[in-house]
């Protein structure tokens, strides 16, 4: 809690001498989203409200915040929140913000998936990861169309991560692939018996034939003899080949929503 408190970017509402509700977040950072913009993040340990007045609470928190952040240099304003927090979801909303990400998760269970012949499934070994490179461009080049529109402003070492991939091959090669991370985006994804998906990508002409599940649950099969019982996966809301595999086999949690203001403002 020190770091949200010492860099001056957060607020507290207070009522009679008591507090009612706080707004802070991390340090600013630079390209928020892949953008050129200075973004913040309040994570959803950084942020709370009592229950009577939560609306007008928050909103009047992130119009005392939001102002330390314009001044600061941020244009893209980030909030995580859970999904069953609909008083806290209005207010923002209200403020302008959009959905964009959401966190899921499920027991460490196989999913229900048809059987799928001519296929191998296999952890890729480090030192044959640039085999995957092929379907990592593609997966970029997806993002770059609508309606998601993301573009990666700096260089991503992903070969260089410590992060583990798993694929699925037919005699042609690798047709697709999911990297499991031990952490993600949020305090959960940090306990030891989690593990997090943090990209995945199948080839557009193996889609809808039940090659992915099965993928997914030879992942699962193998964590779950590594004694992990949960895994999570976040995604973009507006990723609709994304949200509506995960949506199927995960329960989403937290979500984030999104404000970018209108960066003419900052030159003030």
């Amino acid at each position: 809690m020190e770091e949200l408190a010492e860099n001056g970017l957060g607020c507290a509402a207070f009522e009679k001498g008591e507090m009612v509700g706080f707004l802070c977040c991390l340090a600013p950072f630079e390209n928020a989203f892949t953008t050129t913009a200075k973004g913040i993040f309040s994570p959803i340990y950084a942020h709370g409200a009592v229950r009577k007045g939560r609306v007008q609470i928050y909103q009047m928190l992130y119009q005392a915040a939001a102002q330390k952040w314009v001044d600061a240099g941020v244009s893209s304003h980030s909030i995580g929140l859970y999904v069953s927090d609909r008083e806290a979801e209005k207010a923002f909303f209200q403020y302008g913000f959009g959905l964009r990400c959401v966190d899921a998760i499920r027991l460490m269970t196989p999913v229900q998936a048809p059987s799928c012949e001519g296929f191998s499934f296999f952890e890729v070994p480090r030192e044959s990861r640039a085999q995957l490179e092929p379907l990592y461009r593609m997966l970029n080049d997806h993002f770059e169309k609508s309606p998601c529109f993301m573009k990666h402003t700096v260089p991503d070492r992903w070969i260089e991560r410590k992060n583990r991939l798993f694929s699925a091959a037919d005699a042609s090669g690798i047709v697709a692939y999911v990297e499991i991370a031990d952490t993600a985006e949020n305090f959960v994804t940090e306990l030891p018996q989690v593990q997090n998906i943090c990209g995945a990508f199948c080839l557009p002409a193996y889609r809808g034939r039940g090659l992915y599940s099965n993928l997914l649950n030879f992942v699962i099969r193998i964590l779950a003899a590594e004694g992990y019982t949960h895994l999570g996966v976040d995604y973009e809301s507006f990723n609709p080949t994304a949200a509506g595999f995960w949506q199927k086999h995960f329960i989403p949690y937290t979500s984030g929503v999104v404000r970018r203001i209108d960066e003419n403002v900052l030159t003030k």
